[in-house]
Order: C-alpha cells, then structure tokens, then sequence
C-alpha cells in the first residue's frame, strides 16, 4: 500500500467545544472525520497537529478591538448571536487553532508544490470587525495575506460552499494580488451579498452536470488569467442536496467529481493547493462525513493512494 499523502492538519480541539443541546452546528463532524480516516488506515503520523495562530498575524486581517473583545468575553450579546454560538474561551482558542491551522495547510501545500488539506476551515462570513454564520475569523484571508508576506505574488481564493464568501469579498476588495471566487447558491445566506471579483450565483434547481460546468469553467479561465502561485480551496458540502441549509440539490457523485476536478486543474498547472473542508449542516455526522471524504478520495487518487478506493461515493 501506497503511504504517500497529501499533508493533512488536525486538532482535537475542533470538536472539543461545548454547546447547547439541538444547536445546528455539527461540532463532532470534525472529530469523526478525523476518527474514520484513521479507521482506514491513514496512519495518526499522517496528520500535523495544527497550532493558535498568533494575534499579530489575526490583526493583519481583524480590528485588534474585535480580537480582545472575543479574547476576554467583552463582545455583546448581540454580536455573538450574529455569530450564532454562545462566547467561551474554549470558542476562543478553538478558532485561533483553526485560522492556524489553515495557515499552515496553505504553508504545506506551498513546501510540496502538491495538496494540503485541512480538518477544519472555511470562516468566510467573518468580517473585519464583526463575525456572522459561525465565523470569529476569516481562516482564508489571514492565511493568503500570511502567504504573500512570504514572497507569493498572487492567490487564488476559490470559495465553493453554498454560502457566498461575503466577508473574504469585503476583506479583499482592495487586494488585488488575491483574487475571490464564490460558486453559491443566489437565494440564501447571506441576504446581502458582496462582490467577489468572480461570482456564480445558482439557481436552486441547479443541477449536477450545471455546477460542474460552472465550477469547471470558472477555475479554468481564472487560472489561465491570473496564474496564481497557490489555490486556497474552500471545499465546503453544503451543495449536497441532503444538506439542512444548502438549498442545492447536488449528488455525492458530483460533489466528488467537483474536488477531483478543482485538484486536478491545479496539479495540470503545477500550482499548490490548500484545501479546508468548509460548511456541511447535517445532524446525522456520519452521512455529513461521508461527504467531506470526498475531497480526501480526490486527493489520494491523485498521490496514487489505496486509500482512495476504500471511501464510498
């Protein structure tokens, strides 16, 4: 059997948050995710234990006010109900590790020149001073602003949850070295869309074959245009048409070639690409795991992986 991998990032503290009974967000899915890779065979080595990003580098990115406010336990309540979790400083230090932890998947995928994957990820409603849909921090933008402190000269972020990315539009509308791409859903969250410098927005009917000839055309012409020096995958599965806030009515099959296509078009190119695993709003975890080990069956395909054949579409 094949060992050679993708990178992965994981912490523990991903599902290690306490929260009210029957809320809606599905805060074991990462936890199993984690469990049913290793059931596998993925070797527990396999994964890079991923680390709080640091304050300074949240700052290039969040008001330093907002930061302290969810630190200490300051912010309102109305702030944190926009949010849509109740303020811990579990919640705190949960979502430092994972803005780190997509920072060093980014960080990963450029060492390798291949895939990185992330555990976690995908916060893209959180704006510069205030946070929405269970976002603190905006993971994708501190991590391509991170990156091009390093020296890349251009990122493209690829948003493909079935919310718009309005906070990584916002937060990047006077960035041109990265470039923001969301593949949504037009009707629904957020209400108020902001511009990306590429938008699809689909029909609720949109059917398999039309997303992936959106999804497809649009990475295309954008990687021929800009030629990025890194991808930044937003590989969220609230496309799937069992998802409880999707709206979308895409099969696993599609979801599937959807993640194989996006890696492949940039393994072609030669371009690194960092993927988070994004939204996915089920409360049966282990049919919603099932979708999100899609990305990882298109990843091990293409390292040439047996593990690829033991995932279900």
């Amino acid at each position: 059997m094949s060992l050679k991998l993708p990178a992965m990032l994981y912490h523990p503290c991903y599902s290690a948050l306490e929260l009210p009974t029957q809320h809606r967000y599905p805060i074991m899915k990462y936890r199993a995710l984690h469990q049913q890779l290793l059931s596998l065979g993925v070797p527990e080595g396999a994964f890079q234990l991923a680390e709080p990003v640091s304050e300074a580098a949240l700052s290039q990115v969040h008001c330093p006010t907002y930061i302290q406010s969810l630190k200490d336990g300051s912010i309102d309540a109305k702030a944190m109900r926009r949010i849509g979790f109740p303020w811990s400083a579990q919640l705190y230090q949960r979502s430092l590790c994972s803005v780190g932890g997509t920072v060093q998947t980014a960080q990963a995928a450029v060492d390798t020149g291949g895939i990185a994957l992330h555990l976690s990820g995908g916060y893209h409603h959180a704006f510069y001073a205030e946070g929405s849909g269970f976002c603190l921090f905006n993971d994708l933008v501190v991590a391509a602003k991170t990156l091009l402190k390093q020296g890349l000269d251009k990122i493209l972020l690829l948003d493909l949850d079935v919310h718009q990315g309005d906070g990584s539009a916002l937060l990047l509308a006077d960035e041109p070295r990265i470039i923001s791409c969301s593949v949504h859903c037009e009707k629904n969250f957020p209400y108020r869309k902001q511009q990306s410098d590429w938008d699809i927005a689909l029909a609720k009917d949109c059917s398999d074959d039309e997303y992936l000839t959106a999804v497809g055309q649009s990475l295309s012409s954008l990687l021929n245009w800009h030629q990025p020096d890194l991808v930044l995958y937003d590989a969220g599965v609230d496309i799937h048409r069992d998802d409880e806030l999707g709206l979308l009515n895409i099969s696993t099959a599609a979801l599937y070639q959807r993640d194989l296509q996006v890696l492949q078009q940039c393994q072609q190119r030669s371009i690194p690409v960092a993927a988070v695993i994004g939204g996915g709003y089920q409360r049966n975890v282990a049919a919603l795991v099932k979708l999100h080990l899609q990305l990882f069956k298109a990843a091990f395909s293409l390292y040439g992986s047996e593990f690829a054949g033991k995932i279900e579409t």
